[in-house]
């Protein structure tokens, strides 16, 4: 535990935290934004159990890891709390409310296909599901990108990604390297204040609890994948999914709509385990259920496992899916925080870190901006393909293939967000209500 933790006004008992983390696990919708508010508004304002700084600095440090932001700030006041047992509490609460609903959802899905009430809500909610992206899109880009040279930033990652296919991880660690140096050498280019670097002094044995959270992290996170190796062979789909979501991990940098625009492009061109409309699908109903958006991934692995299922049955095989994908994407990011803990005073006023996190955020502008164009073209025009020619790619539509009814629908839903600013919950319902009355009346 750290001993320079600033008293607190307030010191839950364990079995009122838990009460807490669960609630906060139960209500965690809106995406980071709304999540991380509901977490101040209870932890800070209300309870009082940690205090403003302490706060903020945590969120900091929790924005240059890889992964959902908002479940590793839950999982580091865990354990500022109440230690190891604290952090697993809080970060375990904050993802399982979400994953049962989001496999529900997966089951309904899969199970559901053909009904026109299913088919019907999951017609509407595409339309909102572009709005929501585009939506994201404003936000992040509102907040990111705060100079000339960050614009410049975002416009490479849109051009490397949309037009060169290049990999997400390479995007990341570019942009990095750009914000480190450059805030080096001129932090103002970024849009950081210049001033000098405060790090409180290291503390001692840091690096023994550092050493055994990754040891026991890196155990934990690769051990289901490399039973099912064992056990069911190289080539079986779970081991698939489990070194693919692994590896999504340790690159999710910016936020889930960062990370869908690469795996979206992989899972549907690159693996083929799901089309481009089941992938809009997967977000729209990932946007209903608490907890992070990045539980997308979870119905990724279960409708993968569902159609390769062998030697178990689709059900099995999706939960089994399902539950590995959630394994592998939430294990290394709680892993991160045990094992950046005690460090984390030392980035207090880190200018170099400061400008590589603002560089990705500007990268990730760039990168959302890639998924916003290909979900309009999937979704408003359905047929759509990928051309090449050398390294360059591009993708080819036919406009008199304009689907009216879901432009109209988008349109729509563009007014509840951006006009009448109702929450991302209540435009997917809406939308859902929507699209199967346009189905019920076509």
């Amino acid at each position: 535990m750290m001993t320079d933790i600033q008293p607190r006004k307030t010191t839950p008992t364990f079995s009122e935290a838990f009460k807490v983390w669960l609630k906060i696990g139960c209500l965690s919708f809106g995406g980071p934004a709304g999540q991380i508010a509901l977490m101040h508004r209870t932890l800070v304002e209300e309870r009082k159990w940690v205090d403003e700084p302490r706060f903020l600095h945590a969120l900091n440090f929790c924005m240059l890891l890889p992964g959902p932001e908002a479940q590793q700030l839950a999982t580091y006041i865990g354990w500022l709390l109440h230690g190891v047992r604290g952090g697993l509490t809080a970060g375990i609460l904050f993802i399982l409310p979400g994953a049962f609903v989001m496999l529900g959802l997966s089951l309904l899905y899969a199970l559901g296909r053909g009904i026109s009430l299913v088919d019907g809500a999951l017609f509407g909610i595409k339309a909102a599901v572009l709005v929501i992206v585009v939506e994201a899109l404003i936000r992040i880009g509102r907040r990111a990108l705060k100079s000339s040279l960050l614009i410049a930033v975002a416009a490479l990652a849109f051009i490397g990604i949309f037009f060169f296919a290049l990999p997400f991880p390479l995007i990341v660690i570019g942009a990095a390297a750009i914000g480190y140096f450059v805030a080096r050498a001129n932090p103002a280019l970024l849009g950081i204040a210049v001033k000098a670097e405060t790090l409180t002094p290291p503390k001692s044995g840091r690096w023994r609890q550092a050493a055994i959270a990754t040891v026991t992290g890196l155990i934990l996170w690769w051990a289901p994948v490399v039973l099912v190796l064992v056990t069911l062979g190289a080539n079986h789909i779970l081991v698939d999914i489990g070194t693919f979501f692994s590896k999504l991990a340790v690159v999710s940098f910016g936020g889930a709509y960062a990370l869908l625009a690469y795996m979206a492009q992989q899972v549907v061109e690159t693996n083929g385990w799901l089309t481009a409309p089941e992938m809009v699908d997967g977000l729209g109903l990932a946007e209903t259920t608490p907890g992070p958006l990045i539980l997308v991934t979870q119905f990724v692995g279960f409708l993968a496992a569902f159609r390769d299922a062998a030697p178990f049955s689709a059900l099995t095989a999706g939960m089994l899916g399902a539950a590995m994908t959630t394994w592998v994407t939430f294990v290394p990011s709680m892993l991160w925080i045990f094992a950046g803990a005690p460090y984390i005073e030392e980035l207090r006023g880190n200018r170099r870190l400061s400008g590589a996190l603002a560089a990705i955020t500007a990268a990730v502008v760039g990168v959302i901006l890639n998924l916003s164009v290909w979900f309009a073209l999937h979704v408003l025009f359905g047929q759509v393909e990928e051309m090449h020619a050398g390294p360059l790619r591009w993708f080819a539509f036919d406009f008199a293939a304009l689907d009216l009814t879901v432009t109209a629908l988008a349109g729509i839903a563009a007014v509840l967000a951006f006009a009448l600013h109702r929450s991302l919950i209540e435009v997917v319902v809406v939308m859902a209500a929507l699209g199967i009355a346009v189905r019920t009346l076509l």
